[in-house]
This record gives C-alpha cells, sequence and structure tokens, in this order.
C-alpha cells in the first residue's frame, strides 16, 4: 500500500475545503509568501509551483470580487489544498526526508485534477483582462 494514497489524497482535499471560510481568503492571501517558499524549498512540489501561483492569482481576484465566474466548491478546494501545504504537521509532517512533501504534492495534485476546467477558465479571463487592461491604458 502505498505511504499516501489518493483516497488519503481525496479525503484530507475534502476535510481541508469543508473547512474554508470566506474569512480565511484574506489570511491565506497573506501568507502566499510563505506558500511559495515550501514550494520552492521542495522538489516534490516544486513542479507545481506555476499552477500555486494561479491558483493564488485566482483566489485573490475572487476576495477582490474582479472574478466570480468560479463555484465557491473551487475556491474552498484550492484553499483547502493551499491551506494543507502551510501546515508542517499534516498527515507526513514536512521534517521527514524524503516523504515530508509527499503529501502535500499528492493534495495539489488532487485539487488540480479536480478544479482543471475552472482553473483553465479563469487562466483565459486573465489572459484577456491583461489584453483589455493594455487596450485600456496603451503605454
Amino acid at each position: 500500500m502505498p505511504l499516501f494514497s489518493q483516497k488519503k489524497a481525496e479525503s484530507q482535499l475534502s476535510a481541508e475545503a469543508e473547512k474554508v471560510h470566506r474569512s480565511d481568503l484574506e489570511d491565506l492571501l497573506d501568507r502566499q509568501r510563505a506558500i511559495e517558499d515550501k514550494v520552492k524549498g521542495s522538489g516534490k512540489l516544486r513542479r507545481f509551483g506555476a499552477d500555486i501561483r494561479l491558483m493564488f492569482s485566482m483566489i485573490r481576484d475572487y476576495w477582490y470580487g474582479n472574478y466570480r465566474s468560479v463555484p465557491w466548491k473551487t475556491i474552498a478546494a484550492v484553499a483547502g489544498a493551499l491551506i494543507y501545504v502551510l501546515n508542517p504537521l499534516d498527515v507526513i509532517p514536512d521534517l521527514i526526508l524524503g516523504f515530508g512533501f509527499l503529501d502535500d504534492a499528492s493534495v495539489v495534485a488532487l485539487c488540480l485534477k479536480v478544479v482543471e476546467a475552472d482553473l483553465h477558465r479563469y487562466a483565459a479571463w486573465k489572459e484577456q483582462d491583461e489584453v483589455r487592461r493594455k487596450a485600456a491604458h496603451p503605454d
């Protein structure tokens, strides 16, 4: 049996997402740098760096009301996954060399799988928003 199965990842993601409230988003956004630093320092999480930055961007745009074309369930799942990554004493403590970030990577990978369509729609919206902004304010 694997050290951290997909079923366990699903359970952890679900548990974290259920605990997320709208008021938690601001605190999570304030802790973005800590999560990004943790991701950079972990080989298992590093490959998710761009995805995690996009997740934070979507949460930020949701929080500020710029982008609301996403179900709360998606925002909660993304926030739950990021909160899980931040927790050093999760199912497999981060201090265990070689295995400590395995559960974090599994939860993030599962979250990406679950919210993939919403994240793609957000990325397309973000790209169009940047085009609109540049057209409105040419240099």
